[in-house]
């Protein structure tokens, strides 16, 4: 991974952490400001019932609310700073500040019900210690439902963020590896045709093994123009297929055929670059080659019930039927590749099938779901 990429991905995390806590703060006032919203509305009809002078007592009201509001934003500082701490001491630290706030607004609460009974028509029999006990219960209480129900969401939001990085986890694994399995292709061919130019120069066959690099250019530069995370066009697929194929026929010449058939939607299919190429290498390796006199390669492909079917065969001489059971999981390099690619992108809506053909060759039988641009 280059350092351009690397600053992206940075830049990108940033402004998603950003965005994740901007979106946290609003969600947190809103559900505090509806919260004391609700205890405001709650309280002042319920003082309706057994209070006299309602607009007197609408002011302890406001003083009550606006106090609460904020010694439990002063609660939520407190919570942030133990919340990194072990479990113990964040059970501790917290049942800690909510008796603290519960004390002050108590306290808050006391002497405003002092004040608004004692000036406006309240028990004097009321004895001040039960009213303090009263009003720090009721304090204590009210806080502790609001404690709960902070540390649920926070919980809850840790969960979804912990679920989220996970998936941003696996998801940059998954293409990682799928970036791993694309670029293993260009070093295997590369290895393979080379060797069959440093055949030709043994050979002497000076200009065939000079056309064969020039053609290996083309191919490669195409390889590398394409990104190895985007799907291309069955059509580009197959002109990227060509310019291998035009390397095979500098060392096979007459003896490699090369035949067609692309129906109706199917060259507009998405699929994942250089899906092809392994497969008619391995066609070539283990069935034209094998032959005096060449042979042919037949690609055919057509779309069937929302899935694009691809066949790939060569008139060889197919392989023996014990054989044919390890071919994507253990038998060649390009292969295993090219079924571990399907794996990874389609999971379980993707079908290798390798057979022998009744009038001779091998067949390979892909599957995957129909996808356009």
């Amino acid at each position: 991974m280059g350092v351009a990429e690397q600053d992206y991905m940075g830049h990108n995390a940033f402004e998603w952490l950003t965005e994740r806590l901007a979106s946290h703060r609003c969600q947190y006032w809103a559900l505090q400001l509806s919260g004391w919203g609700g205890y405001t509305l709650l309280t002042f009809v319920g003082s309706f019932f057994w209070v006299e002078n309602h607009w007197v007592h609408s002011g302890y009201i406001a003083v009550a609310t606006t106090s609460g509001v904020a010694l439990s934003e002063v609660m939520r500082r407190g919570f942030q700073r133990l919340w990194d701490r072990a479990p113990a001491t964040r059970l501790f630290g917290s049942l800690v500040v909510v008796l603290l706030a519960a004390m002050v607004w108590a306290g808050i609460k006391f002497g405003g019900s002092l004040w608004l009974y004692g000036k406006a028509g309240g028990s004097e029999n009321e004895h001040p210690v039960v009213l303090a006990i009263y009003w720090f219960s009721y304090s204590f209480l009210l806080l502790m439902t609001w404690t709960a129900l902070y540390y649920g969401i926070k919980y809850y939001q840790a969960s979804l963020t912990q679920q989220e990085k996970t998936l941003r986890a696996e998801s940059m694994a998954h293409q990682a590896k799928l970036k791993m399995l694309r670029y293993q292709l260009n070093p295997h061919f590369l290895f393979n045709t080379l060797n069959a130019i440093s055949t030709l120069i043994l050979d002497n066959e000076g200009r065939t093994a000079n056309d064969m690099v020039s053609r290996l250019s083309q191919f490669l530069r195409h390889s590398l123009d394409n990104d190895p995370m985007q799907k291309i066009s069955l059509a580009k697929e197959v002109e990227a297929l060509m310019l291998y194929l035009d390397i095979e026929k500098v060392r096979f010449a007459d003896r490699l055929g090369v035949n067609l058939d692309l129906e109706g939607d199917s060259p507009r299919a998405l699929v994942p670059s250089l899906l092809l190429q392994p497969l008619v290498e391995n066609a070539i390796k283990y069935g034209i080659s094998q032959r005096e006199w060449g042979g042919e390669i037949t690609i055919k492909a057509r779309v069937f019930a929302g899935e694009l079917l691809l066949e790939v065969s060569d008139n060889g001489p197919g392989m023996p039927e014990e054989d044919l059971a390890r071919l994507g999981s253990g038998y060649g390099v390009g292969i295993r590749n090219t079924c571990e690619r399907l794996r990874a992108l389609y999971g379980g809506e993707q079908k290798v099938r390798f057979c022998n053909r009744v009038e001779g060759g091998l067949a390979v039988h892909l599957r995957v779901p129909y996808e356009q641009e």
